[in-house]
């Protein structure tokens, strides 16, 4: 089915794809060859979000844009939590294999980052460049401090499930298309996804209702923690997937051999920052949430910090690192900032 209105020149179709470990569906450009670009969506989200970078990338790309497990209309499993993004990236690496693609352009948006910074450190000969995108941090989102991921307590307590929004995870599983509440998925995506709200916002909405929810899915199970604000994460489900105590990467530099990185970032974000409004450390210090022990107990989690040290230290063991801040973007710069985005794309693209 077509699902591209934003080139005459594209038409991008949806099929499913049967691998060994699932059946993913993915978007591509119907007849395109080329050096294939893997672009790998965020939470909450599908392949969608990346139809207008592959309708705009050039003939020589052959841009692929599957959804993850739990999303879109792939096949959604349980995800297990323990392994850290693992169940998305071990996902992504058999869709690489089904397609027998060879070493491929890797690009990760929000969530999507981290897995594929995860297929990254564990499968390194299969990536040929890797764009990070306003990525989670290699440290994972919530319950650190430090450049180095500190934990704040040894249970991670503040990350994972217990995060989510009770109202936005209802909403989701309701298929709220309003912006009635600020807890909509319509309103989540003008005030967090992006900087300024999108012109054609409908499809996005669509595809953010796409995802299932529940403890197999978004946002999983929730512990008690003794700790503030009161939880930490369980083993089962996506938020808890990328909990500091599932998910770290904390020695990206020895991978070899070591693809060119692309890091391009929104610095209007307000997901991942160092100053993240989806982070309850942080939020308790502004005084959004009541009870917060104070810096020195549950400091707010320096996200980009900790993603600039991971790349410094690759970089510095021989790896070929870019950083780009687009001035006034947020969480989705290649949706905002699409000639600016693109712009760095090819250029680490023309250059692996």
């Amino acid at each position: 089915m077509s699902t591209d209105s934003t080139s005459t020149d594209s038409t991008i179709t949806e099929r499913l794809v049967v691998t060994e470990r699932l059946t993913v569906n993915h978007a591509e450009i119907e007849g395109r060859t080329g050096e294939p670009v893997v672009l790998v969506h965020g939470n909450v989200s599908s392949g969608v979000f990346w139809h207008p970078t592959m309708a705009a990338l050039p003939d020589r790309y052959r841009p692929l844009a599957p959804d993850l497990r739990g999303f879109g209309r792939t096949e959604p499993l349980p995800v297990d939590a323990t392994r850290g993004l693992r169940d998305h990236s071990e996902d992504l690496l058999s869709y690489l294999r089904a397609l027998a693609l060879g070493p491929v352009h890797l690009v990760g948006w929000s969530m999507g980052g981290g897995v594929v910074m995860r297929l990254l450190r564990d499968h390194p000969e299969s990536v040929r460049s890797l764009t990070l995108v306003n990525p989670v941090s290699p440290y994972g989102f919530g319950g650190t401090h430090g450049e180095d991921g500190r934990l704040n307590s040894p249970d991670a307590a503040g990350s994972g499930a217990g995060g989510a929004a009770p109202d936005f995870v209802r909403l989701l599983a309701e298929g709220e298309l309003g912006a009635g509440s600020p807890f909509a998925p319509r309103s989540v995506l003008d005030t967090a996804y992006v900087s300024e709200p999108l012109a054609e916002p409908d499809a996005y909405v669509a595809s953010m209702l796409t995802t299932r929810t529940g403890e197999d899915h978004y946002p999983g199970d929730i512990r008690p923690s003794e700790a503030w604000p009161g939880f930490a994460p369980g083993d089962r489900g996506v938020l808890n997937s990328i909990a500091p105590t599932h998910f770290r990467i904390d020695d990206l530099e020895l991978v070899e051999p070591k693809p060119p990185v692309l890091w391009i970032r929104g610095t209007a974000d307000v997901i991942v920052s160092d100053t993240s409004l989806f982070d309850l450390a942080h939020l308790g210090a502004i005084g959004a949430v009541p009870g917060w022990p104070g810096a020195d107990a549950c400091p707010a989690q320096p996200m980009v910090a900790q993603t600039r040290a991971a790349l410094a230290r690759y970089a510095s063991a021989g790896g070929r690192v870019r950083e780009v801040a687009v001035e006034g973007a947020g969480h989705s710069v290649h949706l905002e900032r699409p000639k600016e985005f693109l712009a760095a794309l090819v250029e680490v693209l023309d250059g692996a």
